[in-house]
Formats: structure tokens, sequence, C-alpha cells
């Protein structure tokens, strides 16, 4: 996470959030909450370790007690100047001593945590070691909703990485795409996003032709042709929060069909847009986006959920597929992203992000979601 936005974001904002994830595991049945480095410590604490190396680094959470960060004492003045700093207190041990075991002081020996999923086997075995009658599950299966639902100041955030990632689509559509290697324009994807100010570029997918049939094709040398339709997904993060959209354009003149295909993508998107808003179900707006490519013909061609959640990851839940009966709630953000993929020959995908708000939902992506042609 960047400067700029670890002054976003106060003591203050980072303890309620704590006390927020505490509260959570308890209602959970969990005796508390492990936060290993990653996205998860970020969130909570605005604190990303200089390095991630195999000494423990662990936010303790449980309702009750003051937040503690075991650290390593090498790392310390580093966690003394995180902007969350204020709001727990920093625990830190010297090489030589055992990390597990001052650990384990702060929690129930007989307690069920939540548990980062990034968190190293390393640690996690040795604190099952350490305290054997402990059980652990991750915190995608615990706790998915925790950074679900965005505050006014996370979405001021998420507003900006769209419209940055929505200005790297208009420069990029102006660029040769025809003689290039698919290599090439991702390469300028990646320079444009981070012109507009993102400081971590997470996929830069450039998909021509029949490429265009694989959703996570790897930008390589295959030469875009004239005729070829190309599949645009690219992202990452900007001030520590998400972009991620797909547009899909046509190097000259497409045909009938290739213009139907992309037609009939964006009326589904259009349709799983429409579908959000608070109280309905991840899985009503997978189902209306399906719909409308079902009934079109091409069910078999639309491979993969409609929408996934994105925030201090460009991943994470919740996600808009069958079975996921969880209610949409103001603050959610999540990518609607129907396509049709027709195998060896081409693709076509449609992505904004979506934020629920309280009667319906807001993109936060408004390029034209027309077939652009390009060069």
């Amino acid at each position: 996470m960047t400067g700029s936005t670890a002054a976003s974001f106060t003591a203050d904002d980072y303890r309620a959030r704590m006390e927020r994830a505490a509260r959570t595991a308890a209602e959970a049945g969990l005796a508390g909450v492990l936060v290993a480095p990653g996205p998860d410590l970020v969130w909570l604490t605005g604190y990303t370790p200089p390095a991630v190396t195999e000494r423990l680094t662990l936010l303790v959470l449980a309702a009750g007690q003051d937040p503690v960060l075991v650290v390593p004492a090498l790392e310390a003045p580093d966690a003394h100047r995180a902007a969350g700093a204020a709001a727990l207190t920093l625990r830190d041990w010297t090489d030589g001593k055992d990390p597990y075991a001052a650990t384990a002081a702060l929690l129930d020996a007989s307690g069920r945590f939540g548990i980062s999923d990034n968190a190293w086997a390393l640690h996690l075995l040795a604190l099952q070691q350490a305290m054997p009658g402990t059980s652990y599950a991750s915190l995608t299966e615990a706790l998915p909703m925790l950074r679900a639902v965005k505050d006014a100041a996370e979405l001021d955030l998420m507003a900006a990485a769209g419209a940055a990632a929505d200005a790297t689509f208009e420069e990029i559509r102006n660029v040769p795409f025809a003689g290039r290697r698919e290599s090439e324009v991702a390469a300028d994807l990646d320079r444009l996003l981070r012109r507009h100010g993102h400081e971590q570029v997470d996929f830069t997918i450039v998909a021509s032709g029949p490429n265009g049939a694989n959703p996570h094709h790897e930008a390589g040398d295959r030469v875009i042709a004239r005729g070829d339709t190309v599949v645009l997904d690219f992202g990452g993060l900007r001030d520590g929060y998400g972009s991620d959209t797909s547009r899909t354009v046509h190097v000259g003149e497409p045909t009938d069909e290739e213009r139907r295909v992309h037609d009939i993508v964006r009326e589904a998107q259009e349709a799983g847009f429409r579908a959000v808003r608070p109280g309905a179900a991840c899985q009503d707006v997978d189902r209306a986006a399906r719909e409308v490519i079902a009934d079109a013909g091409y069910g078999e061609y639309f491979i993969h959920r409609t929408g996934h959640g994105i925030g201090v990851t460009t991943h994470e839940p919740p996600y808009m597929i069958e079975g996921e009966e969880r209610p949409l709630v103001p603050g959610m953000c999540f990518s609607v992203e129907p396509g049709i993929y027709l195998p060896g020959r081409f693709g076509v995908r449609i992505e904004d992000i979506v934020t629920v708000t309280e009667d319906g939902g807001r993109r936060l992506n408004t390029t034209t979601r027309e077939l652009v042609i390009v060069e």
C-alpha cells in the first residue's frame, strides 16, 4: 500500500476494522483471528512488513482484548510507523527466542481461530505444536465477507482506480494493433496503468483471434492481424485498491457474427448489472447474465462465473456464481463480466466493476461497451 493510501485512513479507521473483525469472529464462534502479512494485515493495520521472511509476524485479534501485533524486533521500528500502529499493541521478539510461545500466551489454548489464507504452513504448524488443543479455519472460509463492504473512503479509492483503468482504455484504443505482438500491446497497458497512478499491475490480458477463446490467455508472441477480435482485460492496484476491466475490440471491420456475439455479451452484461440491488442474491447476477447468453444459443460457451469481489486484492469474495445465495449489501464491490468463447475462433468479454448502492448498483467503469474498432 502506498503512502498516499495510508494517509487516507486514520488509526481510528484501523481500530474500527480490527474491532469489527474480532466481533465478527466471535459471532462466527471463533476464539479470534490470526493475520499474517498480506492484504488482510494491510487492510486491518496499514502495515506492510519491509520483507516477507521466515520470521513470524502475526496480528492477534480476539473480542474483549486489545489487538496485538507480534513482530520481529528488527522490524519493530517499521511497524511503529504504520498508520494503524496507535490502535494496537506491538510485541516484538528477538532472534533466538520462541515467537510461537509468545503468541500462544495471547491465545485460548483450546480455541478455534480464523487464519489468513496466505499464512505459511511453517507458522501454522508451529502454532499447532505449541497449542495442540487449537484448531484453525482459513479466513475465506470462516469470515468471507470481512472486507466485502467498503466504506465511503474505500469507495472513493475504488472509483479512482476504475477511472484510471478507464483512462488507460481510452488511450489503448488509439495505439496500433495490427502487425504488433500481443505482448507489445500488453506492455502498453502496463505502462498506461502505471502512468494513471497504479503502483501494481496484476494482469494485462491481450487475447487476439483464436486466443480470445481462452479467458485467461497470457499475452504472447502472436502477431495481431486485421480481422482479429481482441479481448483486453487489465487491472491492478491504485493507492492500494483494485481495478479490473475488460473490453473487446476489433481490428478493422467485424463480420456480422462477430458483431452479433459482441451484442449478446453486451446485453448480458447489462442484464447482470440491472440485477444488482440490495437483498438480491449473488447468484441472481449470474443468472441474469447467463440467461441472455443461453437464450441466444451460446450458453455452453460462457464458461466462467459472472463476477468476483474486488478491493485491496483484485479477486476476493463475494462471487457472482450459481449457488451463492449470500445477499448483496450496499458497499459491496464486484465485477460483472460475462463472456462468450468460441474455441479456435474468437472470444468476447465485457467487464465493469460495480458497487451496490442503497437502491441498485453503480458502475465504476464507464467507457463504452460498444464494439470498438482499432487499427
